[in-house]
């Protein structure tokens, strides 16, 4: 970023939100710095949990699905690289991927650490990060494991049923319309993603299983992953999240 561009900007900046921008930093400094990677199948959860445990430990989120997106919007070196596999149709290497999140760890907001979410996704991809920190002299502190068990899940996502128009949701178990199948407030017939069919769920389990298995072993053996009670209300989750990362 061109440091004058980021200069003019700031000038626009009200000064309320620079004092209250400086004292969240100010704050975060006394925080200890965490790596951490989340793991999760659909419906665990861990989107809920994200945002409270960045904001708590002033860490940064890393999806990178999103910066591969930025990089290749910026046309940064490693962006280029992408976007030419991308148009190939070829899978983004690993160790591109690992270079946009070196790259991402450079900005301020990465300072006391991050979150990684979605990655790794394959035991290479795990020690291609682990190599990448090594000479950052940093490591990946914990791997929070959002284990639930396939039942729940399924009961979770597949009772989801939403009103296209307003985008109100519902759940046949948990938050049921007054009328089944039928929208609140206007009375029209309630949907189901297609995402949400248990069919489709099953098949992404099942893809997750298989993938993440050997991740969370490779992690195991370091002794640094947490296996967390993710079928439980969401304030318990964050207890417990705040518990193992204390």
């Amino acid at each position: 970023m061109a440091t004058s561009a980021a200069s003019a900007n700031l000038e626009d900046v009200p000064s309320v939100d620079l004092m209250s921008e400086l004292l969240r930093r100010m704050k975060c400094s006394s925080k200890p710095d965490k790596r951490l990677i989340l793991i999760g199948p659909p419906g665990s959860g861990k989107g809920t949990q994200s945002p409270i445990i960045k904001d708590e430990y002033c860490l940064c989120h890393l999806a990178t699905g999103d910066m591969l997106r930025a990089a290749v919007a910026a046309k940064t070196p490693l962006g280029v690289k992408a976007k030419e596999a991308m148009d190939k149709g070829e899978l983004v290497s690993d160790d591109l991927v690992v270079g946009i999140i070196d790259e991402a760890l450079q900005k301020p907001s990465c300072q006391k650490g991050f979150i990684l979410d979605g990655f790794p996704r394959t035991v290479v991809q795990a020690q291609k990060l682990d190599e990448m920190l090594e000479k950052k002299g940093a490591k990946v502190d914990k791997v929070l494991n959002f284990a639930v068990d396939d039942l729940i899940l399924e009961e979770r996502i597949t009772g989801r049923w939403i009103h296209p128009a307003s985008g109100r949701s519902y759940h046949t178990k948990f938050a049921p319309p007054k009328v089944p199948g039928v929208d609140d407030v206007t009375g029209e017939p309630l949907i189901q993603r297609k995402d949400d069919t248990a069919a489709v769920l099953k098949s992404r389990l099942e893809a997750f299983h298989k993938q993440t298995e050997p991740v969370i072993d490779y992690y195991s053996k370091k002794s640094i992953v947490a296996n967390l009670h993710a079928e439980k209300p969401p304030k318990e989750v964050t207890a417990e999240v705040q518990k193992v990362l204390s």
